[in-house]
């Protein structure tokens, strides 16, 4: 089972609207270091703590050459989207408010956030820009998904 409005090729229109914006911040050295990213986004019909140990991953989109990454930007971003998802919360504030509440094999990285249920967590860029990019996914993605369901209404 999956997310009824929320499907890939929507998740990938999503992604590919807010592409180009992200894209003109990620050549800032301010902003990342590389000009890469990687956004993950998992599907929202899986929420945590109905029985299911893992996340599904909805989506998985990179932004840049990634052949300049220096480290595996993908896994980072799987693993701060975990958190999220895991802990119903902003990485952030997990890791800056609540760091009681994090696990020997929890990441200690930042990025994801948490919106409506919607986690999507990004990584190549600092750990602001990453959470500012996270957000804007979110947010197209609540968007769009909006729209699905009202068409179907």
């Amino acid at each position: 089972m999956s997310s009824r409005f929320l499907t890939p090729d929507l998740a990938q229109a999503a992604l590919d609207a807010i592409t180009p914006a992200i894209a003109a911040q990620l050549a800032s050295p301010e902003v990342s270091g590389l000009g890469v990213l990687h956004l993950v986004v998992l599907d929202p019909s899986v929420p945590c703590g109905d029985g299911a140990p893992e996340p599904r991953v909805l989506l998985e989109h990179s932004i840049g050459n990634r052949a300049r990454w220096d480290v595996d930007y993908a896994d980072y971003a799987r693993r701060k989207a975990l958190l999220s998802w895991r802990h119903r919360m902003d990485s952030r504030r997990l890791q800056l408010l609540e760091p009681h509440r994090l696990s020997t094999d929890d990441a200690v990285l930042w990025g994801g956030v948490w919106l409506d249920g919607l986690v999507v967590a990004a990584s190549g860029a600092f750990p602001i820009w990453d959470e500012c990019f996270s957000m804007m996914a979110a947010v197209q993605l609540r968007a769009r998904a909006w729209i699905a369901a009202e068409a179907a209404r």
